[in-house]
């Protein structure tokens, strides 16, 4: 793992559509993106180019991401700073590319998603909406790397929402704690929050 992660750089501002193909891949089997999609592995990416361009848009969003020695990505993190909504231009924009590339099912469902995850976030707290590593990097201390990066370079507080049980005591290895959790169809989301440093 040393020996890899000696290899590996933080970049701060990564393509939006590199980390769609990074996310799409990290989260194949993740419940809540394989409801969305219907396990669609071209649905997957569809919906994660769509809300990354739209994410890509909003004042103040970050995007983070582990670089491999040959330049690849291999993990991506996107961030969403207290507050932040996308406009109503960038929403139709979202809306259409969202339900003409993944369909109607996907977008419904995504809305319903968001029904329950919006608005949990402590006043001031930054939402980490995604963070995943490539399935090929997996285990060898990229996500924990690049969660260690987003962890110090945002002292204001975290909010997270996670439909994968197994997440949940990752991320309370790392400070968080469980402030709700929503039945969602076949899904349990599980919001937490980070206090900041």
């Amino acid at each position: 793992m040393a020996e890899a992660a000696g290899s590996w750089r933080i970049d701060t501002d990564p393509d939006p559509a590199a980390c769609a193909v990074v996310l799409a891949a990290a989260f194949a089997r993740e419940p809540a993106v394989s409801w969305i999609c219907d396990g669609s592995a071209p649905r997957r990416t569809h919906w994660f180019r769509a809300v990354l361009r739209a994410h890509a848009g909003l004042a103040g969003a970050r995007r983070s991401a582990l670089v491999d020695a040959e330049g690849r990505l291999i993990a991506a993190a996107v961030l969403t700073p207290p507050g932040a909504r996308p406009d109503l231009w960038a929403r139709a924009l979202w809306t259409a590319r969202t339900g003409l590339r993944c369909g109607p099912r996907a977008l419904g469902r995504t809305l319903r998603h968001l029904a329950v995850t919006d608005g949990g976030a402590p006043a001031g707290a930054w939402t980490l909406e995604f963070i995943g590593v490539r399935p090929e990097s997996a285990g060898r201390g990229a996500g924990r790397l690049l969660l260690d990066h987003v962890l110090a370079s945002t002292p204001s507080g975290l909010h997270l929402t996670t439909a994968d049980p197994a997440n949940v005591s990752l991320y309370r290895h790392f400070g968080f704690t469980v402030s709700r959790v929503t039945p969602l169809g076949p899904l349990s989301v599980t919001s937490m929050t980070r206090a900041g440093a």
